[in-house]
C-alpha cells in the first residue's frame, strides 16, 4: 500500500489491516417499482379524499346548527319587538294619567239628573 493510498484509506476510516479485504461491499438500496409507487399514490390520494369529506361534513353540520341558531335569534328578536310595544301601550296609561295636562283637566262631576 502506498502512502497516499494509506492515507486515502484513513480519510474513509477504514484502515487496511492484515486478513481483511480492502474492498468494502455495500448493500443496494431497495427501490420501489412503479407498480408499487402507483399503488402508494392510488392510497394517498384515497385518504386525502376521505379527509377532505371529513371537513366538508363536519362544516355541513356546523352550518345547520348555525342555520338553527340564526333561525331562534330571529324569533327571539320579534318577541322582543312584540314585548316592547306591550311594555309601551301598558305603561301609556300612566303617563296619560301622570302627564300635566291631564292633571289640569277639571273632573266632572253629574250636577244633577233629567226627568
Amino acid at each position: 500500500m502506498t502512502y497516499s493510498s494509506s492515507v486515502a484509506a484513513s480519510r474513509r476510516g477504514t484502515l487496511g489491516r492484515r486478513n481483511q479485504n480492502s474492498v468494502a461491499f455495500t448493500r443496494a438500496g431497495k427501490a420501489l417499482g412503479p407498480i408499487s409507487n402507483s399503488v402508494i399514490l392510488i392510497v394517498l390520494a384515497c385518504l386525502i379524499g376521505l379527509l377532505y369529506l371529513t371537513q366538508v361534513t363536519k362544516t355541513n353540520s356546523y352550518g345547520y346548527s348555525i342555520n338553527t341558531l340564526k333561525e331562534q335569534q330571529a324569533q327571539l328578536k320579534d318577541q322582543k319587538t312584540d314585548l316592547e310595544v306591550k311594555a309601551a301601550r301598558l305603561q301609556s296609561f300612566d303617563r296619560v294619567a301622570a302627564s300635566p295636562a291631564a292633571k289640569k283637566l277639571v273632573s266632572v262631576s253629574p250636577s244633577g239628573s233629567v226627568q
